[in-house]
């Protein structure tokens, strides 16, 4: 529970059902406020509120509301004339309608406050609207009054609880009228796609990690006077300066969005605007392409000693190394050849005469078993006989 004064005590209307509740700041302002002094003895400057017909200062109980008209005259008006108004959202938030969030203007939001429920009876019907409005996924439009005059609003969850934006009435957002550009202007997608590098890189951010730096640097000046201390010199933020090359400067941001991140850049880019012509507002600059230079390899590279002569002479003794080289390679050839078919021959030798030799033994042994066959035939005839 916010232990938050209220500024406003009523009910919500929802149909037939009333929920009594209490009307609590949602945000709180942390700049640090000054008052005005004389510069000369640091006395304090005050307001007297002094009417302009006799002179004399007056006190709240004597002062009262007017209107005044076109012409400067002042219209005095009671507040007895405004109690016989209708305003039947003096002590209720009146639901009037429920709505998706996204029909909601982002330039219509005002004040925001919370919605706390006025005791224990408050509690069913309070929950029974939370849940509804989470359940439809929609906010509710509201009227109320507030100092003196109704004004529109929203309530909508946020955590368990329900808060209420103040809105501005749709005829108090002015239209955007005459704030764009009145000029043609041509957007590349080159340029598009160095814009989307660039959010890509800058990414998202936790919103509680952002921190008024200003009103630190104040406090620290604040602190500093107060100790009878000289404030340190604070540095001044970098220039832009006037920016001519759009790409430039998108590839410029993209790279220094990198660094802040730890990210190292890619190797090979050059730096933004290299090698080409500053853009007029409004003109476009051509790409240049660039031939890069042949490079020639360490070992035919030519050494200069000073003239045309030795590197003339330093190409010639270059050159003739190639074609010793080459003769060698060539001789290398021949020999390595006329080796293969010398050793095909004396191959094809061996291979033929050892057929020969097998041959020969193998005739041999025919001869010598067909011998051996006829000398037992003999034999056995002989014992025959």
């Amino acid at each position: 529970m916010l232990h938050v004064r209220s500024i406003w005590n009523g009910a919500i209307s929802f149909g037939l059902v009333s929920i009594p509740i209490k009307l609590v700041n949602a945000t709180e302002n942390h700049s640090i406020s000054f008052r005005q002094i004389h510069t000369e003895d640091g006395g304090r400057i005050r307001y007297r509120k002094v009417c302009e017909l006799d002179d004399h200062e007056v006190s709240s109980a004597e002062i009262g509301k007017g209107y005044e008209d076109a012409d400067g005259t002042i219209i005095p008006i009671t507040e007895e004339d405004l109690s016989h108004l209708p305003l039947p959202t003096a002590k209720t938030i009146e639901i009037v309608a429920f709505v998706p969030g996204d029909r909601i203007d982002p330039l219509q939001m005002d004040a925001a406050y919370y919605l706390q429920a006025g005791g224990a009876p408050a509690a069913k019907p309070y929950t029974l609207l939370r849940e509804a409005l989470k359940r439809s996924n929609k906010v509710a439009i509201t009227k109320y009054a507030l100092r003196g005059r109704e004004r529109l609003g929203m309530l909508r969850v946020v955590g368990e609880a329900i808060a209420m934006h103040g809105l501005l009435w749709p005829d108090e957002v002015r239209a955007p009228e005459g704030v764009a550009p009145d000029t043609s202007v041509t957007v590349r997608d080159k340029e598009l796609d160095l814009a989307d590098a660039l959010m890509d890189t800058l990414g998202e951010v936790d919103l509680e990690d952002l921190h008024d730096e200003y009103r630190e640097a104040v406090e620290e000046v604040v602190a500093a006077k107060a100790a009878g201390e000289t404030p340190r010199e604070m540095p001044a933020p970098p220039s832009s300066g006037k920016v001519l090359d759009l790409m430039a400067a998108l590839e410029k941001s993209v790279r220094a969005a990198k660094e802040s991140r730890g990210e190292k850049p890619e190797q090979g880019s050059s730096e933004p605007g290299e090698g080409t012509e500053e853009a007029e507002p409004g003109e476009e600059v051509e790409a240049e392409v660039r031939r890069l230079p042949q490079r020639r390899s360490a070992r035919t590279a030519p050494k200069r000693t000073g003239g045309k002569k030795s590197t003339s002479t330093a190409k010639k003794t270059t050159a003739a190394p190639r074609k010793s080289t080459a003769k060698s390679a060539q001789a290398a050839k021949k020999t390595t050849a006329s080796k293969s078919t010398a050793q095909t021959k004396s191959t094809a030798q061996t291979k033929s005469t050892a057929k020969k030799a097998a041959a020969k033994k193998t005739t041999a042994s025919k001869g010598t078993s067909a011998g051996k066959t006829a000398a037992k035939k003999a034999t056995a005839r002989k014992r025959t006989a």
